[in-house]
């Protein structure tokens, strides 16, 4: 076989090139990063911090972008989980730059290389009683991490997503591969994740199905994706709660057919009124609590007629307490009632799927992005998401 210079040229440059983009020595790699950090309440920075050397298990990202989830605006305000010093960021999604040798696969098992688009999941220890019986509940993980909630380390400075790079290193690291989706599907594939697992955990109770009327009260990020989620799967009638006009008319958009301002509405009496009135006469049969507070958590029962269920998704802190008669809200109409705690990994195919049928049905999702920041601008991006002014706020890499 006679080969020419110019094919042993072209082999050399290709064999080298596939060692470069695999290699954790590869070029293009830069030496430092920049991550968003918080330093203190109400206070993030930008520091640089060399990358470390990648190891055979790691991937490096050039992060795109990153949405900002109500539990970043909480760790920001009070750092209620004692995270601070932290890079926070968890609904990322980026560009892998250099892959460790052993990486081969994501984690649902698809073959996985650089220049692939990528988002993470759970970190799992795989040690706790869940994670040995339960595997499918890592949600559950008595030490459950997730990047973007992991507190800064100088060795490994790079575990949020509010940054210029993320490196995935650790065991129980979860990710997958999700070219197919662009940027703003995959800066709101975690969010939507979220609505997925609850509803997941709301179909083990039967009560979901065409011909359900189900109730979404609180149309923040959670809520309006989890009315996009509901009308994926095929309810066809949605009502939904919330006194903000731009939240209200953003879930007439994604498909809630009866729309209640609580502040045009004060009494609870005349709201509960309202819903019976679309729901057969007697309440909802299924109802979402997608806000964290406790006075919406306590009125929800109300709504929901004998025999319905419920979701308790709100409350991803400790924002209080309520009071109610159990023998009233619960016994004597047989609520059946579930919780709902992020997800698993196993859940993040599955939105995936949501997000292709939500594309497919036209399902404007996209549209609940509303403004974006820089790094360099995250303080004003909590300030906005307080303000309440937008709905989506998210850090787009420049």
């Amino acid at each position: 076989m006679n080969i020419t210079s110019s094919q042993v040229e072209a082999i050399v440059r290709r064999i080298l090139g596939e060692n470069m983009n695999t290699s954790p020595q590869g070029a293009g790699i830069p030496k430092t990063a920049k991550v968003a950090m918080l330093t203190a309440q109400k206070k993030i920075e930008v520091k640089e911090f060399p990358i470390p050397a990648l190891q055979d298990d790691d991937i490096l990202v050039k992060v795109e972008g990153c949405g900002v989830c109500g539990t970043d605006v909480h760790e920001w305000k009070g750092d209620p989980f004692g995270l601070i010093p932290v890079t926070l960021g968890h609904e990322g999604t980026g560009e892998i730059i250099a892959l460790g040798k052993n990486v081969k696969t994501d984690t649902a098992g698809k073959p996985i290389k650089v220049g692939d688009k990528i988002v993470t999941s759970v970190i799992s220890c795989g040690e706790c009683h869940v994670c040995r019986n339960h595997p499918a509940n890592t949600n559950l993980c008595d030490k459950q991490g997730v990047f973007g909630l992991i507190p800064h380390s100088d060795s490994q400075p790079l575990t949020g997503w509010f940054a210029t790079h993320l490196l995935i290193r650790g065991k129980g690291s979860t990710y997958f591969v999700v070219n197919d989706l662009d940027l703003q599907e995959r800066m709101l594939l975690e969010l939507a994740c979220v609505c997925v697992h609850a509803l997941k955990r709301a179909n083990t109770t039967g009560l979901i199905n065409f011909n359900s009327k189900v109730l979404v009260q609180g149309l923040g990020p959670v809520g309006l994706v989890m009315i996009s989620v509901l009308r994926a799967a095929g309810v066809n009638h949605i009502v939904a709660i919330d006194g903000t006009p731009k939240r209200l008319e953003m879930a007439k958009k994604l498909g809630a057919k009866t729309v209640i301002s609580f502040k045009e509405i004060a009494s609870l009496e005349e709201r509960v009124a309202i819903v019976k009135g679309v729901a057969n006469g007697v309440g909802v049969d299924f109802a979402f609590q997608c806000t964290g507070a406790p006075m919406a958590a306590k009125d929800i029962y109300e709504y929901i007629r004998r025999g319905g269920g419920m979701c308790e998704m709100g409350f991803f802190v400790n924002n209080g307490e309520y009071t109610v008669n159990p023998h009233f809200a619960m016994c004597n109409k047989e609520i059946s009632i579930v919780g709902s705690w992020d997800y698993s990994a196993d859940d993040y195919p599955t939105t995936m799927a949501f997000l292709r049928q939500a594309r497919e049905m036209k399902i404007p999702i996209k549209e609940l992005i509303t403004h974006s920041y820089p790094l360099d601008k995250l303080n004003e991006a909590m300030e906005m998401n307080v303000s309440q002014q937008g709905i989506k706020i998210c850090y787009v890499a420049e």
